[in-house]
């Protein structure tokens, strides 16, 4: 019997009623400030995770074991950020409200402040953890509030001081940084501190939130704003799959992969391995 030809991120085809995790795609790169190409990025993700093993030989486990349902990409109006906000976070709260884990493939970050602004309605005590090259830490970018290098801002307005934890940073304007030092906690570089973090919000909902391009450009160079200096794949495999563990994680995503930058494939499938240790140890719980 021939049946539908639905393209899934692999081994993530439970029934929505079974799964515990929800994978959806956010293609939108509006905001980009330097190269887009960020739309093209969760259906990448999508469709080359086929080029990788569904088992994990760091954890033992395998995808096809999980409960894990790709629901797909978003439709997503291209001329209206406000409305794609909108819409990422209904999905995120429809996904939230019947009991399940929101995982979003990006798309640009600013599509992290949709899901973060229905996770904050369901906890409001949510932390938020943050790997990246940016800060992401404006408050406006060319007059305009409602972009990628604003999002974590943004993300800040709504749960204040202290629920921000920043690592691998090594990017943005000297007003960013001052500003920072007063309202989030800033690990510049690298991902040391973050076993200490996980102490201190031990038992607290946590939110992840992975900028890919925390990685160095030599690993990932298929991302729109490249930064010189970041961390191996290795360092960033081991920093997910430690989150993952060891938090509360009420929801998450993946951000900022374009994958015509890299026409050999590498980052695409740095992404899907990315998202494949995450998914994997979310699932010890």
């Amino acid at each position: 019997m021939l049946n539908k030809n639905i393209e899934t991120f692999m081994g993530c085809d439970c029934d929505y009623e079974q799964a515990k995790t929800v994978l959806f795609g956010a293609p939108f790169d509006c905001t980009t400030s330097y190269r887009p190409g960020t739309r093209f990025g969760s259906s990448a993700i999508r469709r080359e995770s086929y080029g990788i093993e569904s088992y994990s030989p760091y954890q033992d486990k395998d995808l096809f074991d999980g409960a894990v349902m790709d629901s797909g990409d978003l439709e997503l109006c291209f001329g209206d950020t406000k409305q794609v906000l909108e819409a990422i976070e209904q999905r995120t709260n429809q996904i939230l409200t019947d009991g399940k884990r929101p995982f979003m493939l990006g798309g640009e970050h600013l599509v992290t402040l949709g899901a973060f602004r229905a996770v904050t309605k369901q906890y409001p005590d949510v932390i938020m953890i943050h790997f990246d090259a940016h800060a992401d830490l404006r408050e406006e970018y060319l007059n305009v509030k409602l972009s990628h290098a604003c999002v974590i801002r943004r993300c800040w307005e709504l749960i204040g001081d202290g629920k921000i934890y920043q690592f691998g940073i090594r990017s943005g304007d000297r007003e960013e940084f001052r500003w920072g030092k007063e309202h989030v906690i800033t690990r510049k570089f690298d991902m040391e501190g973050l076993e200490d973090v996980l102490e201190q919000v031990k038992g607290k909902p946590v939110y992840l939130t992975v900028d890919l391009d925390v990685l160095d450009p030599s690993v990932f160079p298929g991302t729109g704003t490249p930064e010189p200096g970041g961390i191996s794949f290795e360092e960033l495999r081991k920093a997910v799959v430690l989150v993952c563990e060891r938090a509360n994680i009420v929801g998450c995503d993946v951000n900022e992969l374009s994958p015509h930058y890299d026409p050999s494939g590498v980052s695409t499938a740095v992404a899907c391995k990315i998202v494949r240790e995450m998914l994997l140890a979310m699932e010890t719980e």
